[in-house]
């Protein structure tokens, strides 16, 4: 039986990351990944998501070429080329993190793992092989969840997984697409297929899409979409699937009335669950809550040797979220400090124009009962948006009313996944939009909306001041 001072299970952006600070801390590290290295991120989520949106964004501007005083003809697109580049690009960070698991001396295994004991992990190779560690740290991060809808079993019903993958990959993009669940994957795709003219609708259950946004970021993406032709559905239930003739046709129910649309492919993206199948023996487990496990502010289970981080333990469902628990976690493991503010976690939302969120947003103020004020600055104003051909968007800014300290910011521009970086370092940072409006913004970018809102914070309370003589 091979001996660790810390096992990790699950090589996604958590594990990984994990994995390589504790071996740069000194501690004998195994990692086990049961499929490719980088986990659902970078195969199956964010970075090929990434890619196929940076394909359909620049065929999506070449509508506007003559505006621009460019001219092109018999523009098309490669729905098979783009998928595979979408490939090329995975892979090629793939090799990255391997390589960076090498050099740190980390020791890889490619098998499922099985947590047997407070201190013992068996491993289907084969042959059965049992590691021992003195902790253990589970990241085996989340799958998609399927609702109980009769018909999710159809042929060309799929998840966001499956669509990334290559053995449901369909050579062609399909005309008609039906996405169930308009939170963050759903308008994702939905962007991706309205771009490359596909007519795709949305299916939500909740009022509003995007329901876990701030609501002005819903209205808008809102009217951006249907300005599209997506069509949306809000407060729609979905009661089941058929095959049809034609392809599939999907029964809801909005507002109390039935209705049904026909497509040729629908995506399942109503969320995600933990993976925690078979990660357990029989006669062994930690606590689990709805099928997630429990933690504690340091990261431990009820098994004191024990740790889970990222979207097992359903916190906060996001990649870098979980590369932040990681470092944490095995800083804690190695008695020393952890050196990440976990309190502040941008959220970004890679549709065009882009979204993100860092803090607290209005509605969460208001519930809180805490005074804010509000800066906004519409990016109709923004010479670079301008020039970029960008739609309506904005950049708000959150501060307490008393204290002038940031506490929140909502953005939806171009690059907005960019820009939340500066509000989140004002926030973490303790910083007032007295000191973010000293800071000289180049001229023309996107950045300088920032300015423009801070400084709309306190744009009354300059009008009321004294003029000076």
């Amino acid at each position: 039986m091979k001996e660790y001072q810390l096992i990790i299970i699950g090589a996604g952006p958590g594990g990984y990351e994990a994995a390589i600070r504790a071996a740069q801390l000194g501690l004998s590290t195994a990692l086990i990944e049961r499929r490719q290295v980088g986990g659902t991120c970078l195969n199956r989520g964010c970075i090929p998501t990434k890619a196929m949106l940076h394909s359909a964004q620049l065929y999506k501007e070449t509508s506007h070429f003559e505006l621009l005083g460019l001219h092109a003809e018999n523009v098309s697109f490669d729905w098979e080329k783009i998928h595979q580049r979408k490939n090329e690009v995975v892979s090629k960070l793939r090799g990255g993190i391997e390589q960076l698991i090498k050099a740190n001396k980390i020791d890889f295994y490619s098998a499922s793992a099985t947590i047997v004991s407070p201190h013992e992990v068996h491993l289907d190779q084969g042959e059965e092989t049992c590691l021992h560690g003195e902790n253990i740290l589970i990241a085996t991060g989340s799958v998609p969840a399927r609702p109980p809808i009769p018909g999710l079993d159809l042929p060309n019903v799929v998840t966001s997984d499956e669509l990334l993958e290559d053995e449901h990959f369909t050579h062609e993009l399909a005309k008609e697409i039906l996405i169930i669940g308009g939170g963050v994957i759903g308008v994702e795709f939905a962007s991706v297929f309205s771009s490359f003219g596909s007519k795709v609708t949305i299916v939500e259950a909740l009022d509003r899409i995007l329901p876990t946004m701030d609501r002005e970021i819903s209205q808008n993406l809102n009217m951006i979409l249907k300005k599209r032709g997506i069509e949306i559905h809000t407060g729609a239930m979905v009661e089941k699937l058929e095959q049809s003739e034609n392809g599939l046709i999907c029964h809801f129910t909005e507002k109390e009335k039935t209705q049904q649309i026909a497509a040729q492919q629908v995506l399942v993206a109503i969320g995600r669950r933990a993976n925690i199948q078979g990660l357990f023996s029989e006669d062994f487990s930690v606590a689990c809550e709805r099928g997630h496990i429990v933690t504690d502010d340091n990261f431990r289970t009820n098994v004191d040797s024990i740790y889970a981080i990222g979207d097992v333990t359903s916190k906060i469902q996001l990649a870098h979220m979980a590369s932040a628990q990681g470092i944490c976690a095995v800083h804690i493991i190695a008695g020393k400090q952890p050196p990440i503010d976990l309190r502040t976690v941008p959220g970004c939302i890679y549709t065009d124009p882009e979204i993100a969120s860092v803090g607290i947003t209005e509605e969460e103020a208001k519930q809180q009962s805490i005074p804010i004020k509000k800066g906004k600055f519409i990016m109709s104003g923004n010479g670079r948006s301008l020039i970029d051909e960008q739609e309506r968007g904005f950049i708000k800014v959150l501060a307490h009313k008393e204290t002038d300290v940031i506490l929140g910011a909502q953005l939806m521009c171009s690059r907005a996944t960019d820009l939340v970086a500066e509000l989140a370092t004002a926030i973490v940072n303790g910083l007032t939009t007295e000191q973010l409006a000293q800071v000289i913004r180049p001229h023309p970018t996107f950045c300088e909306a920032v300015t423009e809102a801070v400084e709309d914070t306190h744009s009354m309370a300059i009008h009321l001041a004294p003029k000076k003589r």
